[in-house]
């Protein structure tokens, strides 16, 4: 056995913990996760199957901590975790599942296959079975800042154009404000019109914020990679910087990961409590709606369907902010059949929309298909959503699959038909 390998099996047994031990006594093999998940589905491998996906995490439990394990173990019945194996796995676990949840919402007996997601990933983690992909984003988030290497200097011109576009004054590093803003890498490069709508709401709701020049990124490769000390180092830049500029809220972007991380995940990854409170946008701007800060001098006309990204709204329990937004600014809002905690996901999610292998990118253009079919069926050539990672990854489908779909986000559709 290497010395990676190694490490790997003994991380893996640190981290099967009592939920875990119980979910693999419980699961009755009834085959309801692969139904939920959309990589089974399209490609109808049973491969694909979530539960399936776990069998090194299984067996290393069966063997390490069952009398029946340790006796096929011992009996050769029962053939130990292999390097080999864990890279084969490497598909199963990072390519094909983007944690979205939906194979943990319809198990019968409760078993959070997500969570077991996570604990896999940290044994193939420190055994070295990680896409280049998303190690490589880990690394550029702990050595740089952000999981694209983008620095200070590249925000502030961001912040610079964004100040010119709206006549307003973005703050930096300014304590005692409302709000200390988040922003994810692809926000910034690839959409920096939402830091201007964001300013422009602030600015109509009379509310005060800032950025942290030392604290920008909210994406979390950390937790991606299934590392939790890069997953601490990452949220402990955000928890430092709020405390020290004395803010009330964290606002998380639109970004679903980063949500779950600095939301759900960063409190037991340092320890203790926040001093402040974590607040998604769209959360935020939902209670300014229902406030009546927030009035639109006009509504988007074309028909339109709305994507719910599982970070947010299934596991980040965002659930009702999403549809009122939508139908306050959008005159043919058109529900889909699947929608809020039910919703498909984009395919890219949990790391997976950084692996640029061929393989992987087939295969999340071969599981677009669900999302390609929701749209078609609506019959509309607009879809909203409020998640820049899912914006990506849909946007490259449609270019694969030649679509006319133009794809919006929330944030920016409000704050473009604003009332003056």
């Amino acid at each position: 056995m290497s010395a990676s390998l190694e490490k790997g099996i003994h991380a893996l047994k640190e981290v099967i913990d009592a939920p875990i031990a119980s979910y693999f006594n419980s699961c009755v093999h009834c085959g309801l996760c692969a139904e939920a998940c959309l990589f089974y589905l399209e490609t109808g491998d049973p491969k694909y199957t979530p539960i399936h996906k776990l069998e090194p995490l299984r067996r290393v439990y069966e063997q390490e901590y069952t009398l029946l394990g340790r006796l096929k173990k011992w009996t050769g019945l029962s053939k130990p975790v292999t390097d080999d194996e864990l890279d084969q796995w490497q598909e199963l676990v990072y390519d094909s599942c983007t944690m979205c949840g939906r194979c943990s919402l319809v198990c019968p007996v409760g078993n959070d296959i997500v969570y077991m997601v996570r604990k896999l990933r940290e044994g193939m983690a420190v055994s070295g079975h990680v896409p280049d992909g998303i190690k490589g984003a880990a690394k550029r988030t702990v050595e740089i800042g952000g999981p694209m290497g983008l620095k200070w200097p590249a925000v502030a011109n961001v912040i610079k154009k964004a100040e010119e576009a709206t006549g307003l004054t973005i703050p930096v590093d300014q304590a005692g404000a409302d709000y200390l803003v988040l922003l994810s890498s692809m926000e910034i490069v690839n959409f920096p019109e939402y830091l201007e709508a964001l300013a422009k709401i602030f600015n109509k709701a009379g509310i005060t914020f800032t950025l942290a020049s030392d604290a920008f990124e909210a994406t979390n490769a950390g937790i991606q990679i299934g590392n939790s000390d890069l997953a601490r180092v990452i949220v402990s830049r955000i928890v430092d910087a709020a405390e020290r500029l004395k803010v009330n809220n964290v606002l998380s972007p639109e970004c679903g990961h980063a949500y779950m991380a600095v939301r759900w995940e960063g409190p037991n990854l340092i320890g203790r409590p926040y001093s402040f409170k974590v607040v998604h946008v769209l959360e935020l701007l939902d209670e300014l709606r229902q406030k009546g800060v927030l009035k639109v001098k006009d509504k988007f006309k074309e028909k339109l369907i709305l994507h719910d990204p599982c970070q947010i709204v299934r596991r980040g329990g965002v659930l009702n902010a999403p549809e009122p937004l939508v139908q306050m600014v959008a005159e043919n809002y058109i529900p889909v059949a699947d929608k809020q905690m039910w919703n498909w996901c984009c395919g890219g999610g949990g790391g997976a929309s950084a692996i640029h292998t061929e393989e992987a990118e087939a295969l999340r253009a071969k599981a677009f298909g669900i999302k390609k079919r929701q749209i078609e069926d609506a019959g509309v050539k607009t879809m909203v959503t409020f998640c820049a990672n899912c914006r990506i990854v849909m946007e490259e489908a449609i270019d694969h699959y030649e679509m006319d779909t133009q794809l919006l986000g929330l944030t920016e559709l409000l704050a473009e038909h604003l009332e003056d």
